[in-house]
Protein backbone atom coordinates (compact mmCIF):
# COMPACT_ATOMS: atom_id res chain seq x y z
CA UNK A 1 0.00 0.00 0.00
CA UNK A 2 2.68 2.23 0.60
CA UNK A 3 4.42 2.15 -2.74
CA UNK A 4 0.26 3.45 -4.41
CA UNK A 5 0.54 6.50 -1.70
CA UNK A 6 4.50 7.20 -2.54
CA UNK A 7 3.63 7.15 -6.25
CA UNK A 8 0.65 9.09 -5.96
CA UNK A 9 2.29 11.70 -4.08
CA UNK A 10 5.40 11.49 -6.39
CA UNK A 11 2.96 12.39 -9.12
CA UNK A 12 1.07 15.39 -7.39
CA UNK A 13 4.61 16.75 -5.69
CA UNK A 14 5.40 16.90 -9.23
CA UNK A 15 2.53 18.33 -10.50
CA UNK A 16 2.55 21.21 -7.94
CA UNK A 17 6.22 21.97 -8.32
CA UNK A 18 5.82 22.65 -12.19
CA UNK A 19 2.22 24.47 -12.33
CA UNK A 20 3.93 26.57 -9.63
CA UNK A 21 7.31 27.28 -11.93
CA UNK A 22 5.68 27.25 -15.86
CA UNK A 23 1.81 26.76 -15.14
CA UNK A 24 -0.76 24.94 -15.86
CA UNK A 25 -0.93 25.46 -19.58
CA UNK A 26 2.86 25.10 -20.65
CA UNK A 27 2.99 21.94 -18.06
CA UNK A 28 1.70 18.53 -19.95
CA UNK A 29 0.91 14.92 -18.42
CA UNK A 30 3.94 13.44 -19.96
CA UNK A 31 6.26 16.26 -18.39
CA UNK A 32 4.62 15.35 -14.59
CA UNK A 33 5.43 11.78 -15.57
CA UNK A 34 8.79 11.92 -16.52
CA UNK A 35 9.44 14.29 -13.54
CA UNK A 36 7.77 12.23 -11.04
CA UNK A 37 9.16 8.75 -12.85
CA UNK A 38 5.93 7.30 -13.26
CA UNK A 39 4.08 5.15 -15.78
CA UNK A 40 1.33 6.61 -17.53
CA UNK A 41 -1.23 4.74 -16.27
CA UNK A 42 -0.60 5.65 -12.92
CA UNK A 43 -1.94 9.04 -13.41
CA UNK A 44 -4.84 8.09 -14.47
CA UNK A 45 -5.44 5.26 -11.76
CA UNK A 46 -4.50 8.15 -8.86
CA UNK A 47 -6.25 11.17 -10.88
CA UNK A 48 -9.37 9.97 -13.23
CA UNK A 49 -10.24 13.53 -13.61
CA UNK A 50 -7.34 14.33 -15.36
CA UNK A 51 -4.86 17.24 -15.64
CA UNK A 52 -7.86 19.48 -13.61
CA UNK A 53 -8.33 16.95 -10.92
CA UNK A 54 -4.64 16.71 -10.62
CA UNK A 55 -4.27 20.51 -10.51
CA UNK A 56 -6.80 20.95 -7.77
CA UNK A 57 -4.36 18.82 -5.75
CA UNK A 58 -1.44 20.21 -6.68
CA UNK A 59 -3.23 23.51 -5.37
CA UNK A 60 -4.29 22.31 -2.37
CA UNK A 61 -0.91 20.77 -1.44
CA UNK A 62 0.68 24.16 -2.84
CA UNK A 63 -2.17 26.05 0.12
CA UNK A 64 -0.88 23.84 3.08
CA UNK A 65 2.50 23.98 2.19
CA UNK A 66 2.44 28.42 2.13
CA UNK A 67 -0.04 28.45 4.25
CA UNK A 68 2.28 26.52 7.35
CA UNK A 69 5.19 28.88 5.92
CA UNK A 70 3.57 32.02 6.39
CA UNK A 71 1.51 30.88 9.76
CA UNK A 72 5.25 29.85 11.21
CA UNK A 73 6.99 33.21 10.14
CA UNK A 74 3.67 35.71 11.23
CA UNK A 75 3.82 33.34 14.68
CA UNK A 76 7.80 34.03 15.33
CA UNK A 77 7.13 37.64 15.38
CA UNK A 78 4.87 39.40 18.40
CA UNK A 79 5.06 42.50 16.21
CA UNK A 80 2.80 42.54 13.18
CA UNK A 81 5.28 45.11 11.23
CA UNK A 82 8.07 43.08 11.43
CA UNK A 83 6.09 39.27 11.12
CA UNK A 84 5.18 40.77 7.98
CA UNK A 85 7.98 42.29 6.81
CA UNK A 86 10.26 38.71 7.45
CA UNK A 87 7.50 37.07 5.04
CA UNK A 88 8.56 39.26 2.64
CA UNK A 89 12.63 38.56 3.03
CA UNK A 90 12.08 35.14 2.91
CA UNK A 91 10.02 35.29 -0.09
CA UNK A 92 13.06 37.39 -1.41
CA UNK A 93 15.67 35.19 0.07
CA UNK A 94 13.54 32.09 -1.93
CA UNK A 95 13.62 33.86 -5.11
CA UNK A 96 17.43 34.86 -4.79
CA UNK A 97 18.59 30.71 -4.02
CA UNK A 98 16.24 28.87 -6.60
CA UNK A 99 14.31 31.89 -8.91
CA UNK A 100 11.46 30.01 -8.75
CA UNK A 101 8.14 30.82 -7.38
CA UNK A 102 7.53 27.17 -5.84
CA UNK A 103 5.92 27.36 -2.39
CA UNK A 104 5.60 30.99 -2.79
CA UNK A 105 2.87 31.89 -4.78
CA UNK A 106 -0.39 30.23 -6.92
CA UNK A 107 -0.87 34.06 -9.24
CA UNK A 108 0.27 32.00 -12.25
CA UNK A 109 -1.76 29.31 -12.15
CA UNK A 110 -4.78 31.36 -11.14
CA UNK A 111 -4.01 34.30 -13.47
CA UNK A 112 -3.77 31.53 -15.91
CA UNK A 113 -6.68 29.65 -15.29
CA UNK A 114 -9.61 32.62 -14.32
CA UNK A 115 -11.65 32.52 -17.25
CA UNK A 116 -11.18 29.02 -18.54
CA UNK A 117 -11.75 26.73 -15.64
CA UNK A 118 -13.76 27.86 -12.85
CA UNK A 119 -12.92 25.01 -10.53
CA UNK A 120 -9.33 25.99 -10.15
CA UNK A 121 -10.18 29.98 -10.37
CA UNK A 122 -12.17 28.72 -7.19
CA UNK A 123 -9.61 26.97 -5.70
CA UNK A 124 -7.15 29.55 -6.23
CA UNK A 125 -9.68 31.98 -4.74
CA UNK A 126 -10.07 30.22 -1.93
CA UNK A 127 -6.17 30.24 -1.22
CA UNK A 128 -6.09 33.78 -1.86
CA UNK A 129 -8.78 34.13 1.07
CA UNK A 130 -7.19 31.75 3.68
CA UNK A 131 -3.39 33.83 3.37
CA UNK A 132 -5.72 36.83 3.51
CA UNK A 133 -7.36 35.50 6.85
CA UNK A 134 -3.91 34.53 8.67
CA UNK A 135 -2.64 37.87 7.55
CA UNK A 136 -5.86 39.48 9.05
CA UNK A 137 -5.61 37.41 12.46
CA UNK A 138 -2.04 38.53 13.09
CA UNK A 139 -3.16 42.42 12.49
CA UNK A 140 -6.04 41.38 14.88
CA UNK A 141 -3.83 39.83 17.84
CA UNK A 142 -2.37 43.60 18.21
CA UNK A 143 -5.76 45.06 18.68
CA UNK A 144 -6.74 45.94 15.39
CA UNK A 145 -11.28 45.33 14.92
CA UNK A 146 -11.84 42.30 12.22
CA UNK A 147 -13.02 44.79 10.14
CA UNK A 148 -9.72 47.21 9.69
CA UNK A 149 -7.50 44.23 10.11
CA UNK A 150 -9.24 42.39 7.00
CA UNK A 151 -9.23 45.45 4.71
CA UNK A 152 -5.15 45.67 5.70
CA UNK A 153 -4.64 42.08 5.05
CA UNK A 154 -6.63 42.32 1.61
CA UNK A 155 -3.96 45.06 0.82
CA UNK A 156 -0.79 43.65 2.56
CA UNK A 157 -1.72 40.02 0.33
CA UNK A 158 -2.39 42.17 -2.89
CA UNK A 159 0.46 44.20 -2.30
CA UNK A 160 3.13 41.36 -1.82
CA UNK A 161 1.35 39.22 -4.78
CA UNK A 162 2.09 42.09 -6.81
CA UNK A 163 5.89 42.56 -5.77
CA UNK A 164 6.36 39.17 -6.16
CA UNK A 165 5.15 39.40 -9.72
CA UNK A 166 7.38 42.57 -10.40
CA UNK A 167 10.40 41.02 -8.90
CA UNK A 168 10.61 37.72 -11.19
CA UNK A 169 9.54 40.09 -14.20
CA UNK A 170 12.55 42.46 -13.45
CA UNK A 171 14.51 39.48 -11.49
CA UNK A 172 15.34 41.84 -9.07
CA UNK A 173 13.72 41.94 -5.53
CA UNK A 174 13.03 45.85 -6.17
CA UNK A 175 9.25 46.10 -5.94
CA UNK A 176 9.22 43.34 -2.66
CA UNK A 177 11.69 45.59 -0.61
CA UNK A 178 9.93 48.65 -1.60
CA UNK A 179 6.34 46.73 -0.70
CA UNK A 180 8.36 45.78 2.38
CA UNK A 181 9.22 49.19 3.02
CA UNK A 182 5.87 50.70 2.88
CA UNK A 183 3.80 48.22 4.27
CA UNK A 184 5.86 48.99 7.40
CA UNK A 185 4.84 52.81 6.99
CA UNK A 186 1.51 51.66 6.39
CA UNK A 187 0.85 49.82 9.40
CA UNK A 188 2.86 51.98 12.33
CA UNK A 189 -0.05 54.05 12.98
CA UNK A 190 -2.26 50.93 13.57
CA UNK A 191 -0.25 49.10 15.47
CA UNK A 192 0.34 49.23 19.07
CA UNK A 193 4.05 48.43 19.05
CA UNK A 194 5.12 48.52 22.98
Amino acid sequence: MKNKTDSREKILTAAAMLFQIKGYNATGLNEILKESDSPKGSLYYYFPGGKEELALEAINLTSKTIQKRLENTLNAHSNPIEAVQSVIKNIMEDLRNDGKLKDISLSLIALETYLSIESLRKACESVFLTIENIYAKKLMESGLSKEVASELATFIQVSIEGAITASVTEKNPRALLTVSKQIGILLIPYINTK
